[in-house]
């Protein structure tokens, strides 16, 4: 059976996926300072989540990661999906870059502080999500594109054989009527010569 990805796929979605399933899987018994200090961070940026728990987020946090990192080392899952979900994770913590005060240098600069340096390595997941992304739906376009292709070759051959098989079918008729109109012919050329004799 073909697997939905392809072999210039396989690195970016290994290197990705482990990445953030050990990351995950490091969340997934969190301490209540460390769950604090996960919370505390993001909610800063995103105030919403200042009502859900620090032990509930982040063990949310956790399960997003591995459910992520999973959907990337699996093979059956198309490329489209995987690039769809990293894309959509990665954008969540540059987010946190982004808008978290102290993590880029002062104007309008997107360059990263020190403190920022950590979070702004997450871009390359962001590359690679969209890269990912991208790829997938070429690919289901590209394939697509063949299956119309194919259905295209597939009634021409079948409309040829339906005119092949019209004409074979006209011969015989033509065949028939050759033969009995020479078979009418010769009666007709037979009574002749009987009347001449006749007389």
């Amino acid at each position: 059976m073909r697997l939905p990805i392809t072999p210039a796929e396989i690195a970016p979605r290994v290197a990705t996926g482990a990445f953030i399933l050990n990351s995950g899987l490091g969340k997934r018994g969190a301490d209540e300072g460390t769950a604090a200090g996960l919370h505390g961070f993001a909610a800063g940026t995103y105030p919403f989540l200042k009502d859900v728990p620090p032990a509930t987020f982040a063990k949310v946090l956790s399960t997003a990661e591995i459910s992520v990192g999973a959907l990337l080392l699996t093979p059956f899952v198309p490329t489209a999906v995987a690039g769809a979900a990293l894309t959509g994770f990665s954008s969540g913590l540059l987010g946190l870059y982004l808008r978290t005060p102290g993590m880029t240098k002062p104007g309008r600069s997107v360059a990263p502080t020190q403190e920022g340096l950590p979070i702004a390595k997450d871009v390359w997941m962001l590359g690679i999500g969209i890269g990912l992304l991208t790829q997938g739906l070429l690919d289901r376009q590209s394939r697509t594109a063949g299956d119309t292709v194919v259905d295209r070759r597939a009634a021409r051959a079948k409309a040829k054989q339906a005119r092949q098989a019209q004409a074979r079918k006209a011969a015989k008729v033509s065949k028939r009527a050759s033969r009995k109109a020479a078979k009418q012919a010769g009666i007709a050329a037979e009574a002749r010569r009987e009347a001449v004799a006749v007389s």
